[in-house]
């Protein structure tokens, strides 16, 4: 079946972005997700997923281990398990990209150590 934002499972994170289950398995995920400007999410890691950012419009910053990657559209970064990261959005238009996690990284997000409290 041809999938696609517009008959996508969708959801909404961090009160403003938007998430779009493109494929939703055990073993693989793929979500289609949009931050609006200024936007940013919450530091952290994941004991068992293995994730991929792929950007597809505007430009963002993805945080990984403490060192900031900028990525442009058809640009993208690998985080390994275990390794605390960030979404940084633009601060002055919104973006959108792809995030790949294999296994799924629904129920294994643990907040990075500065995020606890």
């Amino acid at each position: 079946m041809k999938i696609s934002k517009q008959n996508a499972e969708h959801y909404m994170w961090g009160g403003l972005c938007d998430g779009w289950h493109l494929v939703k398995q055990d073993g693989l995920s793929v979500i289609h997700e949009r931050m609006p400007a200024g936007a940013s999410e919450v530091r952290h890691y994941h004991e068992r997923a293995r994730q991929f950012f792929f950007m597809l419009s505007g430009t963002a910053t993805l945080e990984v281990d403490g060192v900031p990657v900028a990525l442009g559209p058809s640009e993208g970064a690998e985080v390994p398990p275990l390794t605390p990261h960030q979404m940084l959005g633009s601060a002055v238009e919104a973006v959108e990209f792809l995030v790949i996690s294999s296994p799924t990284a629904r129920g294994d997000r643990v907040a990075a150590e500065e995020e606890k409290s």
